[in-house]
């Protein structure tokens, strides 16, 4: 039987995918690339590498298991030639999220571990923070998704 606290997760997780794919759908290489209000701002494909990586290895500290190799400064310089590529890119991160809460294992929320790529790499982080932390900031760059979606859908140009 799965762990309540990690099935609760999985939901809100998908629920988070979906916005992100909605706020993907149909957009031409040029438009995920648009950065709204000018070189300064994300696009929608730099908000979706970045939230999509971070939620993988936030998951990944309160589940216990192996962080992926990441390179958070990387996520920032993605560039979309192809959109079909970049949404079978979105679908295979996606399905390392959800991999990470598909365990029969019970969710342990005082485990302590590390976040490499923060500004206190050795500061210790219990599983219940990170699996907090990585639905909470999901859902943060979702909300960014969504009004840079709103943008394009508006004609709105920097």
């Amino acid at each position: 039987m799965t762990d309540p606290t990690y099935e609760a997760a999985a939901e809100l997780l998908e629920g988070q995918i979906a916005e992100l794919r909605k706020a993907l759908d149909g957009c031409s290489a040029d438009e995920l690339n648009r950065r709204p209000a000018g070189d300064d701002t994300n696009s929608l494909a730099v908000l979706v590498a970045h939230a999509l990586g971070a939620t993988r290895a936030w998951l990944s500290v309160a589940a216990g298991t192996t962080i992926p190799d990441r390179d958070r400064d990387a996520e920032f310089r993605t560039v979309v030639e192809d959109p079909r590529a970049f949404m079978a890119w979105f679908e295979e991160a996606a399905a390392g999220c959800r991999s990470v809460l598909d365990t029969d294992e019970p969710f342990e929320p005082e485990r302590v571990g590390t976040a490499p790529w923060t500004s206190q790499p050795d500061a210790p982080v219990t599983a219940a923070h990170a699996l907090l932390h990585a639905l909470e900031h999901l859902s943060e760059h979702v909300g960014h998704a969504q009004l840079t979606r709103q943008l394009r859908d508006r004609g709105v140009d920097a």
